[in-house]
C-alpha cells in the first residue's frame, strides 16, 4: 500500500468514526449527549485492536484502546449482534459510561468490530445522576457485564427488562417505546451506521488491501510515534501529587510515577501511589492506560494515527489494589473524573525535567462533577462537567474557561438545562484573577451558579479545592476551586438535599502559571 492509498484508508475509516458521532449526537435525547457531546465512537480491528477512533474523549476512547481486545475475544459473535456493558473491571471506565459494540463480518468472519461509549445520567445510582459518594462499585448504578442487547436484528428481552429496570416502574409501555431507553437505541443507531459505512471501506479497498491498511496504518502510526517518542531524552523521571480527598474521610491520597525513558521504550511505574481507598476515586487499569496515552499522544504530531501501533512501546506498571490499578468491588464513579485528571498532572510533571519546554503549568485538575435530580414525583436525573483554567506555557497564557485534558466535552447551554430541569442558571462567568501570575498567566477558572427551583438531591465531585494547580518555572499556583451553597462554603465531595430557592456556586480553579513574572 502506497502513501496515498494509506492516506486515503486512514482518512476513510476517520470519517467512519466522525459520522457516527454525529448520527449519535442527532439521535439522542439526553443532554449529556446531545448537547455536552460526553460520547465517543471508534473502530477496531477483529482482535479488538484500536485503528481509527473520532476526536471525541480521551479517557473514553483509551480506555476502549487498552481493554477492547479482552472484551471482544471471549464473546460468541453472530451477525446482526448488538452487545453492551459498563464493567469498570471489564474494560468500562465507570458505570455512566454505557459501551455498545456491533461485530462487522465478511464471508462469515469477523473482520472488524465498530464501538461507542456514551454517559447515561441514570444508570440506577444511589442518588441522581448515578455520581453518589460511594464506597462499593454496585452501589453506582446497574453493573453490566459484556451482554446481547441485538441479535439477528432483534432486541433481547432479558437486557431490555435489566435496562428498563432503571426508570420509572408504573410506565406499562413496552420496553422498546420507553423514552427511557432512547439514548440507548441511539447508540445503536450509531453502530449501524458504522457498520454500513464501514463495509462501504472495505468494499472500496477489498478485503486483502483493507487488511494490509489496517497493519500498515499501525506500522505508520508506530513509526511517527516512535521518531517523537525519541525526542524524549532518556533517563528515569518522578513526580508524586494529590487527590485532595475521598468524600469519606481520606485525605491527601498519594499518586507516584517513575517514568523510565530509552530509546527503545518507555515504562511508566506508579509503585508508590496510595492503596485503593474507601471513596470512589479509585481507578480501574483501563482508566489509567487513557490517562498515559492521553500524554504520550499529545507530544505526538497531530497527523500521527490514533490506532494501537501509537503505543506498543508504552508499557504500564501498578500494584494490583493500588489507587490507579483498583480491585473489585472497590467504588470508582470519580475515579474516571477526578483521578484521571490527576494521572495525567504526574505523567506531565515527570517529563517535565525531560522536556521543560514542552509541558505547560497544570490545569484545573478536575472535571468539577455535578449530579442532581430527584425521585420525587415527576423523576429526574442530570450531570455536568464544568470548565476551569489551563495552565500556562512558554509560548503563552493558559486558556480561560474551557475543559481540558481527559474531558472534551461542553457545558450544558443555559437553555438547554433550563428548559429540561427545574433549574435556573443565575450566574455563568469567568472567575477573573484566579490563574497563576507568572510571565505568563495561567486561564481563569469559570463561576457557575444554579438557583433550584423544586426540592433537588444533589452531589458535587470535585478536586483541586484544597491543593492548587502547580506553576512551572517560578510561576505562581492556580487558585483553588470554591463550592458554596448559599454563600457557605461546603466540602469538595459531598451529598445534600437542596430545597426550592437555596443556590449552589461552584467556583472552579484557575490554571497555574509559567515564569517568574519579573523575568
Amino acid at each position: 500500500m502506497d502513501a496515498i492509498e494509506l492516506s486515503l484508508f486512514h482518512n476513510r475509516s476517520q470519517a467512519v468514526c466522525d459520522e457516527m458521532g454525529v448520527s449519535l449526537k442527532r439521535a439522542a435525547f439526553s443532554p449529556n449527549i446531545k448537547d455536552r457531546l460526553d460520547f465517543s465512537c471508534a473502530l477496531f480491528d477483529a482482535q479488538g485492536k484500536l485503528f481509527a477512533q473520532a476526536s471525541h474523549i480521551p479517557v473514553h476512547l483509551g480506555s476502549m484502546a487498552f481493554a477492547m481486545g479482552d472484551v471482544v475475544s471471549g464473546l460468541d459473535w453472530q451477525p446482526g449482534d448488538m452487545v453492551i456493558f459498563n464493567d469498570p473491571y471489564l474494560g468500562g471506565t465507570h458505570l455512566p459510561d454505557v459501551t455498545l459494540i456491533a461485530p462487522c463480518f465478511l464471508e462469515g468472519t469477523v473482520i472488524a468490530f465498530v464501538a461507542n461509549r456514551a454517559h447515561h445520567a441514570n444508570i440506577g445510582g444511589t442518588s441522581p445522576g448515578s455520581m453518589p459518594i460511594s464506597r462499593r462499585l454496585e452501589e453506582e448504578g446497574l453493573v453490566i457485564p459484556p451482554m446481547v442487547m441485538e441479535r439477528d436484528g432483534k432486541l433481547v428481552p432479558q437486557t431490555l427488562e435489566l435496562l428498563s429496570g432503571l426508570y420509572d416502574d408504573s410506565d406499562d409501555r413496552p420496553a422498546e417505546e420507553q423514552p427511557a431507553l432512547y439514548d440507548f437505541f441511539a447508540q445503536m443507531s450509531a453502530n449501524r451506521i458504522g457498520l454500513a459505512r464501514l463495509k462501504r471501506v472495505i468494499s472500496l479497498h477489498g478485503p486483502e488491501q483493507y487488511r494490509e491498511g489496517i497493519r500498515a496504518l499501525n506500522q505508520y502510526a508506530g513509526s511517527i510515534a516512535g521518531q517523537a517518542l525519541a525526542q524524549i531524552p532518556s533517563g528515569r523521571y518522578e513526580f508524586e501529587d494529590i487527590l485532595d480527598d475521598d468524600g469519606l474521610g481520606h485525605r491527601d491520597i498519594r499518586i507516584r510515577v517513575r517514568i523510565d525513558v530509552s530509546t527503545a521504550s518507555i515504562t511508566v511505574d506508579f509503585t508508590g501511589t496510595s492503596q485503593q481507598v474507601e471513596g470512589n476515586v479509585n481507578c480501574p487499569m483501563s482508566v489509567t492506560a487513557a490517562a498515559v496515552y492521553y500524554v504520550f499522544r499529545c507530544l505526538m504530531p497531530a497527523h500521527t494515527p490514533t490506532a494501537q501501533g501509537a503505543f506498543d512501546t508504552i508499557t504500564l506498571e501498578a500494584p494490583p489494589g493500588c489507587l490507579v490499578n483498583a480491585r473489585r468491588p472497590a467504588a470508582v464513579a470519580a475515579g474516571n473524573v477526578e483521578t484521571s485528571m490527576r494521572i495525567v498532572d504526574v505523567v506531565c510533571g515527570a517529563l517535565v525535567a525531560a522536556m521543560p519546554e514542552r509541558f505547560a503549568a497544570a490545569s484545573q485538575g478536575t472535571m468539577n462533577n455535578i449530579a442532581m435530580g430527584s425521585r420525587d414525583g415527576e423523576a429526574w436525573d442530570y450531570y455536568e462537567t464544568v470548565g476551569g483554567g489551563t495552565g500556562a506555557h512558554a509560548g503563552g497564557k493558559g486558556l480561560s474557561g474551557v475543559h481540558s485534558h481527559m474531558t472534551n466535552t461542553l457545558n450544558t447551554p443555559v437553555e438547554s438545562l433550563e428548559g429540561h430541569y427545574p433549574l435556573r442558571v443565575l450566574r455563568y462567568e469567568l472567575r477573573r484573577g484566579s490563574g497563576g501570575a507568572g510571565r505568563f498567566r495561567g486561564g481563569d477558572g469559570l463561576v457557575r451558579e444554579f438557583e433550584f427551583l423544586r426540592p433537588t438531591d444533589v452531589t458535587l465531585l470535585t478536586e483541586r479545592r484544597n491543593s492548587q494547580p502547580w506553576g512551572l518555572h517560578g510561576g505562581a499556583s492556580g487558585a483553588a476551586g470554591e463550592n458554596r451553597l448559599n454563600g457557605t462554603r461546603i466540602a469538595a465531595k459531598t451529598t445534600f438535599r437542596a430545597s426550592a430557592g437555596d443556590v449552589l456556586t461552584v467556583m472552579t480553579p484557575g490554571g497555574g502559571g509559567y515564569g517568574r513574572a519579573d523575568s
